[in-house]
Formats: structure tokens, sequence, C-alpha cells
């Protein structure tokens, strides 16, 4: 559904924006975040995804999405019916965010921009992922630099990491986006079995791939797409002139049908091939627009999972 202003999430202006607004915009999204989270988590808090856990719980049922890696053989043949083995969730999680922030995430033609969406979704997970002695860090990554915030715990730790997030200053024109360098900065230190969440709009070359596949050996995965319309169809604009601030280059099109038609195939090939390179990894996907109620998006994920992994469930707000 479309979204609406009071549907979209603070705008950080890019990185630059000062205090005390910046106080209010954090403040105005961690209420968000809260009052529409805490019915999901209502019971025993499991986290986002099933486990990360280290002993093994009850088996159930194989359902489409669940991870193949929890197969449990031994049930599949007894019952002739393909079973998982479900984690019993470590007490103590250590999550990391790669939270991409290259240029690309500085547009948005909706209710905002993409990189205020990516700040949004690292405030969810933060709340998804917090209390109970929980640490969670994050890599930001621009493209010109990488930022490391050390993963600790409780809630003034985790609004100093989203004002890290929220103040990271844009990159240069002309500098692409290094998810990959993102990515394979959580391979070392090597840390034990956690959660790895990776919040990106995946546009450009998929050579992420490799690193992340390495990451999902010994940490679980979750990845939030964050989309603009704009990243997959053109409108009906006639004569535009487009800047790509990855590269610096800028040129003048007509937006003639057939340049539409093709933008929108390689647009939807595009998203194919992120979507099957992430399903290769393991990582289950959520998307964000510009265009929709985030939240909404963010309660209906985290409902869905833990309902689908036999979790504890709360009374989903309504929308």
């Amino acid at each position: 559904m479309p979204t609406s202003p009071s549907h979209a999430p603070p705008s950080f202006h890019a990185g630059e924006l000062t205090d005390p607004r910046l106080t209010v915009a954090l403040k105005t999204l961690e209420l968000t975040v809260r009052r529409r989270l805490d019915g999901v988590l209502h019971g025993d808090h499991l986290g986002l995804i099933p486990g990360p856990g280290s002993e093994p719980g009850e088996a159930r049922a194989y359902q489409p999405g669940d991870d193949v890696r929890q197969m449990d053989w031994s049930v599949t043949a007894r019952t002739t019916h393909p079973h998982v083995r479900q984690m019993i969730a470590d007490r103590e999680l250590e999550t990391w965010m790669v939270v991409d922030l290259s240029a690309s995430l500085d547009f948005g033609t909706a209710a905002c921009q993409k990189r205020d969406l990516a700040i949004a979704a690292a405030a969810a997970i933060t709340h998804l992922t917090s209390g109970g002695g929980n640490r969670i860090g994050a890599v930001v990554a621009t493209g010109e630099r990488l930022t490391r915030i050390p993963a600790r715990g409780g809630r003034v730790h985790a609004q100093s990491l989203l004002r890290g997030i929220a103040t990271t200053p844009h990159a240069r024109d002309g500098v692409r986006g290094d998810l990959r360098g993102g990515i394979e900065s959580l391979r070392r230190p090597q840390r034990k079995r956690g959660l790895a969440v990776i919040i990106s709009d995946f546009l450009g070359d998929i050579d992420w791939q490799r690193s992340l596949r390495a990451i999902s050996a010994r940490h679980d995965l979750l990845a939030v797409e964050v989309l603009d319309p704009r990243d997959l169809s053109l409108p009906d604009m006639g004569d535009v002139v487009l800047h790509d601030p990855e590269t610096g280059r800028t040129r003048e099109f007509s937006v003639t049908s057939t340049l539409r038609a093709d933008f929108a195939a390689a647009a939807q090939r595009h998203r194919q091939q992120v979507e099957q390179a992430l399903r290769s990894c393991g990582a289950p996907v959520l998307t964000l627009r510009t265009d929709r109620d985030w939240i909404a998006d963010v309660v209906r994920f985290v409902s869905t999972r833990r309902h689908s992994f036999g979790a504890p469930t709360g009374r989903v707000p309504r929308q």
C-alpha cells in the first residue's frame, strides 16, 4: 500500500542533521519502532529469525523458506516427510549490521530517501535484538570509508550506535559503494556464532556473494533490501538529465516507451540475481520501500518468521 507522511521514517538529511533536530528525529524513530514492535515481541524474546542457537530443539515439518541446513534427516527418513530441527536460541546474542550508505542510497522519490529507510531498518534490528545481555555492533560502508562501531549491550549504546549511523557523512560524488568490503570486515576477527544483518539497496555488481557465503558458514543471516520505485521503473517524463553519484557521470535521455521497457526488464533481472545470490547464502530477505509503510512491513516479516518457526507470538498491531 502507498505510504503516507505519517508512516515515513524521519529524514536525516543525508547525514547532515545536527542537534537538537537529530535527537528529536532519533527519538521519534525509537518511539515508532517500540510502539509497533513491542506487540510482536510479546512473550519469550527469541529474536528476529530462528536461533541463532547451539542447542537442538524439537523437529517439525519443513515449510517453504526454511533453512535446508537445519534438515533433520533421521526424522525425515522415519516419517517420509521432510522435517527441520529447530534450534534453541542462545540467551546472549551478538548481532552485527553492515549498513550500506553509499551514494545510491542518497535518493528517494516517495515519502523518504533510501538512506532514511536504511537508518530506520537499523533501528528496528537494534530493538529486535536488544535485551537479555545481547550485544549489537555495526559496520557502516559508504565506499569512501568503513566505520566500525563495536558491539556492546544496553540502551545507551543502542542510542549511540544509531546516532553514529545517522551522522555518517555521505561519500563524495563519483565514489562507488563497497558492500563487499563491509561484509568482508565481519570475517576478521572471528566471533562466536551470531547474527549478521546486511542493509543495502544491493544495486551494482554482485561481487559480495562469496564473502556473504563465507559469513553464512558461521553466522545466521538476514538481508534488508531498501528500494525506491525509480529503482524498478521509469515514469513517462520525456527528456530528462540523470546523474549517477557513484560514477559522477551525467547524461541526458529521452524517456521513450522502449527505454522504459528495457529499464524495467534490466531492473527485474538484477533483482532476481540478487535474490538468487542471497538465497544461495541462506539469507531471508526483508524488503522495505520508500513508497510503503515500512514499519508495517517489518511487523509483518517478524510476525511471519516467528509463526513459521513455532515461536510464541503476540498480537500483530492493526494496520
